[in-house]
């Protein structure tokens, strides 16, 4: 709910609460001009929109917009008759009793309304689906395009941002499409029509009604500018207390309070933005309020002094025409403030424009290869091969120096070192979730870098000890994996990650929910649940990414059983914090300060004096002192 009136609210800054309403003079809520968002200009000096760009979104819909722009013009000026038919009803059939003419001008009248409401709904429905199409293409090109991007960008970039951008700013195109584009033309042809409609029933009438305009548009954007400190005050409070929900009601924030005994504070905390939301929202209805009052009073007053002047001696002006005049001097005002706020609607929508392009623009920093090498999957062999390699993040010292190592294929390599040596990073390179920045990683001797996104992840798998659960059933998080696969096949590979009995255990078997990550299951259920997702991909090269340093003794057991039948056949790469699981390794390969500095097999690096027996002593030493620690 939060989030709905936060954008509410953004929604008034951005469209200056909307072009003033008057329905007739008893009725002015008006607000009035809005004024230019300085977050909005920003924008568009970082990132300019040419109008070509804009346009081109539009090109394919050409014929619907003239369509569009023709039955609102249509519209607009069909809706003036009903004043002068009013006239003709007051004036002649009336008092006349003529019966004919008035059934005629009754008639009219109600197939006038009848055909601007048809137009209305036809113009709706081709506005909509015009802005829905639009949006729905920009949509699904910036959701591709940012699953492109590297991870350090979604590392230094909040996530909140991008959802709002993929979210927030597209929906928000929908307001451009359906009221900007189409206020133009709307309050173009109503205000001229009306205007011209006016001097044709009295031009001194006329200059009587059009004199109120200009302290009319003073007095709104005085009120505007009060309002816009309050409501830039009110939309971030309205921000913190979003916040404050996502942090005590998601599932993180919810078992974080209750371990810590948090609750009550952070109700407290929200009850606090609560009660201020209720100061800044009365403020923002009471500012400007006596203004406006005067505005409504002037307006209200308008009709008043029509009436009079058609009833003083010499006044020529038949009653009917008094009464036309009245309603078309009722509706000039809206059309006159929409065009006021065109020039910030439009700087409101090329800023959306501009935040949308900002992304789109965005040249992914591991870039899928022009021209990839085919490879036939059946015949990959899985060899890794790490030349010279050298990595750094974002220009930063490397982490990575001169690394050359060959991991045949099927071999299990484990990497060990030191934290901070390097070996995640080193893991990470062979699916290229970073790319080296000199020397090349091979697979069979192919650069991963030559290698088509799709088909590099069908032949590298990768398990680490953050594990990824959708918010879906089991059986839909395998899936992921293998989206044709039969339910025996999914059950094959539950066994092989030992935990075909555990879910074959619960209620609803593997349509049973994980829940939000996968919080429903344990930390070694998960891990298997992720293995076993892995086995459906059936990958030559296989990553562990310390996918054992944080479970227990007993549930590491459970889980290197299955990582074990996982590795068969595989060219296994295992980083490893804990020494005691790569005893079994075919090689090892020790990192220090991002430097290879030993490699051979377990055995003969155990008793070498090198890096590898210092980490051995080191971590008997950490064993000894958690055995004392727990004796005492």
């Amino acid at each position: 709910m939060t989030e709905n009136i936060l954008k509410q609210k953004t929604s008034i800054s951005r469209d200056g609460s909307g072009p003033a309403d008057f329905n007739g003079s008893a009725d002015f809520r008006g607000r009035g001009p809005a004024r230019i968002n300085p977050a909005d200009k920003q924008q568009i000096k970082r990132h300019p929109v040419s109008l070509k760009r804009v346009a081109a979104l539009f090109a394919p819909h050409k014929a619907r917009i003239v369509v569009v722009v023709l039955l609102i013009s249509a519209s607009s000026i069909i809706g003036l008759a009903q004043p002068f038919l009013v006239r003709g009803i007051i004036d002649t059939a009336l008092p006349a009793k003529d019966v004919p003419l008035l059934a005629w001008l009754a008639g009219a009248m109600i197939a006038i309304a009848a055909a601007t409401a048809f137009i209305g709904v036809v113009q709706t429905w081709m506005t909509t689906s015009m802005g829905q199409k639009i949006m729905h293409t920009l949509r699904t090109r910036l959701f591709a395009h940012l699953q492109k991007q590297s991870l350090a960008f979604f590392t230094r970039t909040r996530s909140g941002e991008v959802q709002s951008r993929l979210n927030n700013d597209i929906s928000g195109m929908q307001s451009v499409i359906t009221s900007t584009a189409t206020g133009i033309a709307s309050n173009v042809t109503t205000a001229v029509a009306t205007a011209a409609a006016m001097i044709v029933l009295s031009p001194q009438l006329s200059l009587l009604s059009l004199i109120v305009i200009p302290p009319a548009v003073w007095f709104s954007r005085r009120v505007a500018l009060m309002r816009r400190d309050i409501t830039s005050t009110l939309q971030a409070e309205l921000a913190t207390m979003n916040t404050y929900v996502e942090e005590g009601l998601s599932i993180s924030g919810v078992r974080l309070a209750k371990t810590l005994g948090t609750s009550d504070r952070d109700a407290a905390r929200y009850a606090g933005s609560s009660e201020r939301l209720i100061d800044l929202e009365l403020r923002s209805q009471l500012a400007g309020r006596w203004r406006m009052a005067t505005m409504g009073i002037i307006f209200s007053a308008i009709p008043a002094l029509i009436y009079f002047a058609g009833g003083l001696p010499g006044n020529t002006m038949s009653i009917g025409t008094i009464v036309a005049f009245t309603a078309l001097q009722a509706t000039i005002f809206r059309p006159i403030m929409g065009l006021l706020n065109l020039g910030v609607q439009w700087v409101s929508a090329m800023a959306l424009f501009s935040r949308i392009f900002e992304y789109l623009d965005l040249e992914p920093e591991i870039a899928a290869p022009a021209t990839p090498v085919t490879l036939d999957l059946a015949l990959v062999r899985g060899e890794v091969r790490f030349e010279n390699v050298h990595f750094a993040y974002d220009g930063g010292p490397d982490v990575l120096r001169g690394i050359d190592l060959l991991l045949p294929a099927g071999t299990a390599t484990a990497v060990v070192g030191p934290t901070g040596s390097g070996k995640s990073t080193l893991g990470a390179l062979v699916p290229r979730l970073h790319d080296v920045t000199t020397g090349r990683v091979t697979i069979d001797g192919v650069d991963v870098r030559q290698i088509a996104p799709d088909t590099l992840a069908h032949i590298v798998g990768v398990v680490s000890q953050e594990t990824y659960l959708v918010h879906a059933s089991i059986r839909e998080n395998l899936q992921l994996a293998a989206p044709a696969a039969s339910d025996a096949t999914l059950w094959q590979a539950l066994a092989s990650a030992q935990i075909a009995d555990l879910v074959a255990g619960l209620p609803e078997g593997m349509d049973t929910l994980v829940g939000a990550r996968g919080y429903r299951f344990s930390g070694g259920e998960q891990q298997r649940l992720a293995i076993a997702r892995t086995i459906l991909r059936n990958p030559r090269v296989l990553i562990l990414d310390e996918a054992t340093s944080a479970l227990d003794n007993t549930t590491e057991a459970a889980v290197q059983v299955a990582l074990d039948h996982l590795a068969v056949g595989r060219t296994t790469l295992t980083i490893a914090h804990r020494l005691s699981t790569v005893e079994d390794a075919d090689q090892l390969a020790v990192l220090s300060g991002g430097s290879l500095v030993e490699v051979g097999t377990p055995s003969s690096l155990r008793n070498a004096g090198g890096a590898y027996t210092a980490l051995l002593a080191a971590g008997d030493a950490d064993r000894d002192s958690e055995a004392l620690e727990t004796v005492a």
